[in-house]
């Protein structure tokens, strides 16, 4: 089980989908709102998501996202306005390679997690973030994973490591 310092730097949730669903359809205008804290339960997802008991053994109980790709995706399309939130991932995270963790369990603040896949990227991206968006996060579009104990997660402090 991989025990990397990964800092937890922002966690959000929506309570409904805005592109989830919209193929061919106007988006919805559900804002994802940040927490300090968010309630993990095991086998069903993130309390006050739009995800919880989505589907019985859902992959995509709970999101991650890489601050580092996020950097990096500002940086290639020049684009430094937007918020980690238009990704629509609910944990952003630093110190690891997610794509790592895929068919793994880890630890997060004593939080067991499974990595179930890669979060692709979808055309909506370039209409969320900007135009290449969904080109850039081809491989690197965050991880969605299987939450196998019920507990907090809480961001960390500036400057602090697991």
């Amino acid at each position: 089980m991989p025990s990397a310092p990964i800092r937890v730097l922002h966690l959000y949730t929506a309570q409904a989908h805005n592109f989830f669903g919209h193929h061919g359809q106007e988006p919805d205008d559900f804002p994802m709102q940040e927490h300090e804290e968010i309630q993990c339960l095991a086998g069903r997802g993130i309390l006050g998501d739009r995800f919880l008991d989505f589907r019985s053994n859902y992959k995509g109980q709970i999101t991650f996202f890489s601050a580092e790709v996020f950097r990096s995706l500002s940086t290639a399309l020049q684009t430094h306005h937007h918020p980690p939130a238009v990704l629509r991932r609910n944990v952003v995270t630093e110190g690891i390679d997610l794509n790592t963790l895929i068919n793994l369990e880890f630890t997060i603040q004593g939080i067991l997690f499974k990595g179930s896949a890669e979060c692709s990227p979808c055309y909506w991206m370039d209409r969320a973030f900007a135009p290449g968006a969904e080109q850039f996060l081809q491989g690197r579009g965050g991880l969605r994973a299987r939450i196998l104990t019920s507990g907090t997660l809480r961001r960390d402090p500036p400057g602090l490591a697991h």
